[in-house]
């Protein structure tokens, strides 16, 4: 929209770079083209403003199929105002000169062309088109059929309107047919999810089966392994036995030799000890026999004093011990008037 400010009783518009400006001031063209700003009387003069942009323009229609089932379009159509010149002339793009605004709607005079001239090429294609062909290629046979339908539109190309592009954003049928439609799609899906579910089950199944045998081998191979184990343990334990019997044997029979080399020695020791002491007894008792002889040899021989005297030391040897002796004079006078006197012829002293 052009921005109009009042000065003295004249006008100035600035329009923006987008709207094509047409000025007229006495029914002659005073100002044309875009993005101008100019002084005009608003009592003598006509101005249009023109959009030179590119605008979007949605529409939604209802078409019937051949098998008459009802099929909504959703499109949306890209134009733009090529010829500003002619389509201000054949359409009301006038603009208040007090306010900048259009005094009609052209606009949605050119949206109402352009959805019914789209609706129009959109109806004839898919009124020969099934239903099915229509939902699996109908967007791109329905833009085609409108792209070229409004490309080749009379009366657009009059007005100076270019269609720059054709978007389908969507084919929907009624919701209970679409549901309906959607229903076979489902059921196979849904088998397929199903067949899915009984074949991961299969799976786990053979999964679990496997995984059992794998535990039942197991066990047999660590019943096995126990068993011999246990034999092992059990020929391990009757050969230690075996060699503990040995060496108790080879010990006891040790023993015996050794307690018979033993007894054998001590036997000899004693025998020889026996004779030893034989002989040395009988050595004592000849050299005692020898002794008494000379014993007896020597006493032959010897006076008699020599005899009182071996007699007296003798009987000291063999007396008890006397700790004092008392001598009267009585028992000394005798023994010395014994000792005075001579002996017998003959006879001992």
């Amino acid at each position: 929209m052009a921005d109009i400010t009042k000065r003295l009783g004249l006008r100035h518009l600035r329009a923006v770079p987008t709207a094509h400006i047409r000025h007229l001031h006495g029914g002659r063209l005073a100002h044309e083209g875009t993005g101008l700003a100019f002084w005009f009387r608003p009592l003598a003069a006509a101005i249009s403003e023109v959009p030179a942009d590119d605008r979007e323009l949605s529409l939604v229609c209802h078409a019937r199929t051949a098998e008459f089932q009802d099929l909504a379009v959703q499109a949306t159509l890209t134009y733009r105002i090529t010829d500003p010149e002619r389509a201000a002339e054949r359409i009301d793009f006038s603009i208040d000169p007090e306010t900048g605004e259009w005094q009609g709607d052209p606009l949605d005079q050119l949206a109402t062309l352009l959805t019914e001239t789209a609706q129009q090429h959109a109806l004839e294609l898919i009124a020969r088109t099934r239903l099915a062909a229509a939902l699996a290629d109908g967007v791109r046979t329905v833009r085609q059929a409108v792209a070229d339908g409004l490309a080749g539109d009379a009366r657009l190309a009059e007005l100076g309107l270019a269609v720059l592009a054709v978007r389908i954003t969507a084919l929907r049928p009624e919701p209970e047919l679409e549901r309906a439609l959607r229903t076979p799609a489902r059921e196979q899906v849904q088998q397929e999810a199903d067949r899915a579910t009984y074949e991961r089950r299969a799976v786990a199944v053979e999964r679990e089966r496997k995984i059992a045998e794998n535990e039942l081998t197991n066990k047999i191979e660590l019943a096995r392994q126990e068993e011999e184990l246990v034999t092992r343990q059990g020929a391990n334990a009757r050969q230690e036995a075996e060699q503990q019997a040995a060496a108790d044997r080879i010990r006891a029979e040790t023993e015996s030799q050794r307690r018979t080399r033993l007894a054998t020695a001590e036997a000899e020791a004693g025998r020889l000890l026996a004779e030893s002491k034989a002989a040395a007894e009988r050595a004592l008792g000849e050299a005692r026999a020898a002794a008494q002889a000379a014993w007896l040899t020597a006493h032959q021989q010897a006076g008699p004093e020599v005899l009182q005297a071996l007699a007296l030391t003798r009987l000291a040897e063999n007396l008890p011990k006397i700790d004092s002796i008392t001598l009267t004079p009585d028992v000394l006078t005798d023994l010395l008037g014994r000792l005075g006197r001579p002996a017998p012829a003959g006879g001992d002293r």
